[in-house]
């Protein structure tokens, strides 16, 4: 223990937590607020190339990180319209930023916020929204109201597990934000850097740090669904 608090440094310690949980908190609000318009949209409409659709939705989830961060860079590098678009409103790439970071954790949260949304809207008694909309209830207060409250279990769900995996993203992350220490360094990246220089204190003190975070996600999860 002598060892670990003397090779530790605090700050060098703090930066990748803390950079983490900005990179989640702000990827997790995108993806809660588009998540849940989109599952509430998806929830019991059906028209013709719904399920390609789905499928796009869904597969990051299935995607190597790699490819994540691959597909990111081309959409969003210097030579991409996006990454045109980026710099010329803030003059700077997107690339190797803290915005990047929080694309790439925006990205592969989407789909566990979206399915845990679309199930809990499926799950709601389609009858009462019907009866308010009958009272000239419209459809934002109908959400807002009526849906969101009745559903709100499979929403609190999904976005906790979504905020644990914007913060353990690692793959498309390193692809497209880099791991520069104290902009775009995330615990999971700084993990694999401590390792790689064989550096096991640094190592040990992340990967403890983010096993309890996301311990402690996990198990409010579990909490709220009982």
């Amino acid at each position: 223990m002598d060892l670990l608090l003397t090779d530790i440094t605090f700050g060098e310690f703090l930066d990748p937590i803390w950079l983490s949980l900005q990179t989640a908190v702000v990827a997790g609000i995108v993806v809660i607020l588009t998540g849940t318009l989109v599952g509430r949209a998806m929830a019991r409409r059906e028209f013709k190339g719904r399920a390609i659709l789905e499928t796009v939705l869904m597969l990051p989830l299935v995607l190597p990180p790699t490819v994540v961060g691959f597909f990111l860079i081309v959409f969003f590098g210097r030579n991409s319209m996006g990454g045109q678009v980026f710099e010329w409103v803030f003059n700077q790439p997107i690339i190797f930023t803290w915005w990047a970071a929080v694309i790439a954790s925006t990205v592969v949260a989407f789909p566990l916020m979206y399915q845990s949304a679309k199930s809990g809207f499926q799950g709601v008694d389609s009858t009462i929204e019907e009866a308010a909309r009958v009272d000239g209830a419209g459809e934002w207060k109908i959400l807002l109201l009526i849906s969101i409250p009745l559903a709100s279990r499979a929403l609190i769900a999904g976005s906790l597990l979504s905020l644990a995996r914007a913060l353990g993203e690692f793959g498309a992350t390193l692809m497209f934000a880099g791991n520069i220490p104290g902009e775009t360094q995330t615990v999971p990246t700084a993990i694999y850097i401590a390792i790689d220089s064989g550096d096991m204190t640094m190592a040990w003190a992340w990967v403890i740090s983010i096993v309890i975070i996301s311990f402690v996600m996990l198990l409010t999860v579990r909490v709220k669904q009982k």
